[in-house]
């Protein structure tokens, strides 16, 4: 346990706030829960801000419940992504408190009610192909307490669409841009706003787009300041980022 954080119990514990016994289960947690095949990290949020996210590809629907499981005691929000309709069904089965998005194979439960930002993310994609990875990034922000617009289907083949909803996403905090092909919009929003852009490569594209590599390295070599790229179809990647920054925003 850290100084500050221990001179904090110490005082809780004088100021009889705190019982000696509680005191000692808290100095006794190793701040996670060991469940052999998975190592549930409960401190997190104390210490980033946000829970732990269960990322759900590649873990059968009972590692997810059993996990799950492990969350519930810190009743922080429960957020998992990528998961498929089979183990979803599996996992509400289990805690039919929780909802799933099978357009963005996200499940959520609101444990506790969190405050909506005063300021928006703005999450624009360039096309309906990249509809998948863009609701992974709008409801991982939403999971945390932000509030999204979404403009969606402005790419560069038609810019006079983007052009249209321009105030919308000038009026957000953080702007969120989610491109396939070429990855163009990137660019293009970066030089039209004055506030931070993350963008998204997606795996949308014919065979030369190399399953998002063509978008990845145009946003990369973007000529507009302030662009930041994270990974192929990583959509939560953005939300989670964009949340973290909206937060600071807010709290100024």
């Amino acid at each position: 346990m850290a100084k500050n954080n221990m001179a904090a119990l110490l005082k809780q514990v004088a100021d009889q706030q705190l019982s000696v016994d509680a005191a000692m289960a808290q100095l006794d947690d190793p701040g996670f829960v060991d469940l052999d095949y998975a190592k549930v990290d409960t401190d997190r949020q104390r210490r980033t801000g946000y829970p732990e996210v269960i990322y759900g590809e590649g873990k059968t629907a009972e590692q997810i419940i059993g996990i799950i499981q492990a969350m519930l005691t810190t009743k922080v929000n429960i957020l998992v992504t990528r998961v498929s309709q089979d183990k979803a069904d599996q996992v509400l089965q289990a805690y039919p408190d929780m909802t799933y998005r099978d357009d963005a194979q996200v499940m959520l439960w609101q444990q506790t009610a969190l405050t909506p930002t005063t300021h928006k993310i703005a999450v624009v994609t360039a096309g309906t192909s990249d509809l998948k990875v863009a609701e992974e990034a709008a409801l991982t922000a939403e999971a945390f307490g932000n509030v999204v617009s979404r403009v969606y289907d402005v790419g560069v083949a038609g810019i006079h669409r983007l052009f249209a909803r321009l105030d919308v996403i000038r009026d957000a905090q953080v702007v969120i841009v989610i491109a396939g092909m070429e990855g163009a919009l990137a660019s293009v929003v970066g030089g039209l706003v004055d506030k931070p852009v993350i963008a998204v490569p997606t795996s949308v594209g014919y065979g030369a787009s190399f399953g998002g590599m063509s978008a990845l390295l145009t946003m990369l070599n973007s000529c507009a300041s302030g662009i930041t790229v994270v990974n192929i179809d990583n959509g939560f990647g953005a939300g989670y980022s964009a949340s973290q920054i909206n937060h600071l925003t807010e709290n100024k």
